[in-house]
Parts: structure tokens; C-alpha cells; sequence
């Protein structure tokens, strides 16, 4: 019987170091920031690589279109050849053959420009606007994409919160319970059978919580690292406040809910885009298989010297000889296509083949938004009969431990029953609190597919 008096040190112990430990955890928590889900999003979507990378994209398509557009300027380019020669040469026909060396410089300005190639250049810039709004929608997708992230990890948050405080409370009633059978074992009314039975009902609840303080841990990193800032960084989140799940399933019909979000979701925006950009590259291909009219222009003059001159003949100045030999030109150039190894061809039949995979990319993307909507709707009525379900049966274990509980302590009921009582209300609980997270994500996950902002 000497141990008793430390049994009953460590537990009380326990029992006060599990109240301080929620105490201190609470007051920490009231000294941190309190981030909303919207801020949440809004932060995610301010700092996070994968809307900056999308945003880079959006450049270069922006980018790519000027460059199209640019195309159908003139072309001016400004040359200067020069030529040093030297040898024996037959001086004006003479049969006489002299050492000579000379120098000649030929600067000019050249203008070329495309009357009609096709219509290449301008499909080429119908496209490229195609493709910049692709890269508008590519960065709403990924927006979107990352919002709905965030949305789960903060849900995911909640629930550890919840699951964390729940668990606390059934090790404080565990430690209580140890506390009172040592108490009752001292006093010769309970058996060492009943204290281990209650030991273990506290190494159960201990492991509880760090379980699901471990989880916890885990869902403030993975949130911290969707908004990009460091995994150390200590902050809160809010929970919903005076939440009604009543009928919620009930508003939703999937038919109008999938009818609404092809008009907004961004992956059926940006496949749609796709589609269009890839008919508009069948019509650039098509170009190659027309003729191709340019205009050119050319303005030029000449300069030689010759080292070698005759006795009393000196070679002209430079300025007179560049205004004296200047030389215009003015012509049209036509090139008609006849046989290019097919290439041509080939080319069509490639866009045309690249138009097949968008489209059928397109289909597959409204035949999955159709999928995921309706099977959402689905798991939202789901999840509303199994929160109700689950809160009833909660209620239940509750009243049941109760009175198990009562029984217990005058006696009438075992160790082992009572145990079982405290098990089955401590896991009712926690599938009702998953139940109700599960519930509220649920509804959310349609808000999202309507594009309505995510808050409560």
C-alpha cells in the first residue's frame, strides 16, 4: 500500500499538467493571428509559385501576340559589302597583263514587304488572341484549383481543432475516473482489476490526443505551405459560428448546378479556348498552300578604287562616286508553291489532327465536370443524413454513458462495461464531429463549382 499515496501523486499530476496544458494552449492561441478562410485564399493566391508561373505564361502569350502583330510591318534592313581583290588582270582588253589591286564598297537599304501570304499572318494573330486568353483562363484555373486546396486544408484544420479538444476532454474524464478508482481502491471498494482497467482507459486518451495533436501539426504546415509562407509561423483559424445544415442538400439540383458552372468554371473556359486556337491553326496551315506575294525595295550605291591607276588618271572621290552611282529598284516577287516534299499537306493534316485532341479534350473536361457535380451533390446529401445520423448517435452514447456512468460509481456495473460505455461515446463523438466537417466541406465544394466566394 506504499505505492498508493505516488499512484494517487502522479495522476493528480497528470490531471493538472492535461488542465494547464489546455489552459496554456488557449491563451497562446488568443495571442495569434486569426486567419479567415478568405484570407487564407487571398494569401495563398498573392504568394503561391503556381499563380506566378500561370501569370509568366499570360506574359508570353501577351507577348507572342505583339510579336504576330509586328509581323505584318515592313521589312528594312541596311547592308554595306565591301570587297578587296588582287591579282594580274588583262587591263581594258589590252592583251596586257597587270599586278592590280582594288577596293569596292556597295552600301544600300532594302524594303520588303508581304502582300499576301495566305492569310498565315493574320490567322497567326487571331490565334495568338485565342492563346492569351487561354493564358487568362489558365491562370483563373489555377486560382481556382489552388482556392479549393485551401478550402480543404482549412476544413482540415477544423477538425483537428475539434477532434484535438474532444480528445482532452475524455483524457481529463479518464484521468478523473483513475483519480476516483484509486481513491475507492484505497478504501477496499474497487479491485487492482478495476485501476488497470482505468489505467488503460488513460494511455487510450493520452495516445488520443497526441494523435491528433500530431495531426493538427500536420494541417497548419500543409495550410502554411499552400499560402507560401514558413512552415513555423504560428497563426489561428475561425471557426464557423452558429452553423445550419438544415435542407442544405435540398437547394442544390446537380442538373442546374453543372448547367451554371460551364458557364464560369475556368478548366471548361480554357479547354473551350484550346479548341478554338487549335481551328485557327488548321487556317495557318492552310496558308502555306498559297502563293506568297512580296513587294520589294531597294536603294544602293557603289565606290571603287583601284590602286593600280594609270599615270595622270586619278581615282574619283568617295562622295562622288556614292552620288553618282546610286541605283533604285522597285519590284514584286511571286512564289508560287508546286511541290514542298508534302510538307504542306502534312501540316493540315496535323492541325486538323491536333483540332481532334482538343475537342476531344474539351468533352472529356465537361464530362468529368458533369461526373465530379453530380457525385458532389450526391456526397453533400450523403453527408447531411450521416451528420444527422451520427449527431443522434452521439446524443445517445452521451445519455447512455451517462447513466452507465452512475451505475458505475454505486457499484452496479463493471469496470469492463464502463469502459466500453466511455469507448463507444468517445468514438461517437468523434465521427460526429468528422461527420459535421465533412458536411460543411461538402456544401462548399458546390460554392465552388458555382464560383460563389468561399466563407462563413
Amino acid at each position: 500500500m506504499k505505492s498508493i499515496p505516488f499512484i494517487n501523486a502522479r495522476f493528480g499530476l497528470t490531471l493538472i499538467l492535461s488542465l494547464a496544458l489546455t489552459t496554456g494552449i488557449t491563451l497562446h492561441s488568443s495571442a495569434q493571428e486569426v486567419i479567415t478562410i478568405q484570407r487564407a485564399i487571398e494569401v495563398t493566391l498573392q504568394n503561391n509559385l503556381q499563380v506566378t508561373k500561370s501569370k509568366l505564361s499570360q506574359d508570353l502569350a501577351e507577348e507572342n501576340l505583339k510579336q504576330a502583330k509586328l509581323a505584318l510591318y515592313p521589312r528594312v534592313n541596311a547592308s554595306a559589302n565591301q570587297n578587296l581583290a588582287w591579282g594580274r588582270n588583262n587591263i581594258g582588253n589590252t592583251g596586257i597583263y597587270e599586278n592590280t589591286q582594288t577596293y569596292s564598297l556597295s552600301p544600300g537599304i532594302g524594303i520588303g514587304l508581304d502582300l499576301f501570304n495566305g492569310l498565315s499572318k493574320i490567322n497567326q494573330i487571331k490565334q495568338n488572341k485565342i492563346l492569351l486568353e487561354a493564358g487568362k483562363a489558365g491562370v483563373d484555373k489555377v486560382k481556382n484549383d489552388l482556392t479549393l486546396n485551401v478550402v480543404t486544408s482549412y476544413m482540415e484544420i477544423l477538425y483537428n481543432k475539434d477532434r484535438l479538444k474532444a480528445a482532452k476532454d475524455q483524457l481529463t474524464v479518464a484521468v478523473k475516473q483513475l483519480q476516483q478508482q484509486q481513491e475507492l481502491l484505497n478504501v477496499g471498494n474497487k479491485t487492482l482489476a478495476d485501476l488497470a482497467e482505468s489505467k488503460s482507459q488513460v494511455a487510450t486518451a493520452e495516445l488520443n490526443v497526441t494523435t491528433a495533436t500530431n495531426a493538427l501539426t500536420i494541417s497548419y504546415i500543409t495550410l502554411a505551405q499552400l499560402m507560401d509562407i514558413p512552415s513555423s509561423t504560428r497563426f489561428e483559424v475561425q471557426a464557423p459560428a452558429g452553423l445550419n445544415f438544415a435542407g442544405t442538400a435540398a437547394v442544390y439540383d446537380a442538373e442546374r448546378v453543372y448547367t451554371d458552372a460551364l458557364q464560369i468554371f475556368p478548366d471548361v473556359k480554357l479547354a473551350a479556348l484550346q479548341t478554338e486556337a487549335a481551328k485557327k491553326g488548321i487556317d495557318i496551315a492552310k496558308g502555306s498552300l498559297y502563293p506568297t506575294l512580296s513587294l520589294n525595295g531597294s536603294y544602293g550605291s557603289f565606290y571603287s578604287y583601284n590602286y593600280n591607276m594609270p599615270a595622270g588618271i586619278q581615282n574619283r572621290a568617295f562622295r562622288d562616286q556614292i552620288e553618282n552611282n546610286v541605283s533604285k529598284g522597285l519590284g514584286l516577287s511571286l512564289s508560287i508553291p508546286i511541290f514542298n516534299g508534302l510538307q504542306a499537306k502534312s501540316g493540315i493534316k496535323k492541325a486538323k489532327i491536333n483540332l481532334l485532341q482538343t475537342q476531344a479534350d474539351e468533352q472529356i473536361t465537361k464530362n468529368n465536370l458533369n461526373k465530379i457535380i453530380y457525385q458532389a451533390v450526391a456526397d453533400l446529401r450523403a453527408a447531411e443524413s450521416t451528420f444527422a445520423s451520427a449527431k443522434k448517435a452521439f446524443e445517445a452514447q452521451k445519455e447512455a454513458y451517462s447513466v452507465i456512468e452512475q451505475r458505475y460509481n454505486v457499484g452496479l456495473v463493471n469496470s469492463l462495461d464502463y469502459s466500453t460505455s466511455l469507448t463507444k461515446k468517445n468514438s461517437a463523438e468523434i465521427d460526429m464531429i468528422r461527420a459535421k466537417y465533412d458536411l460543411l466541406f461538402r456544401s462548399k465544394v458546390i460554392d465552388y463549382y458555382l464560383g460563389k466566394q468561399i466563407a462563413f
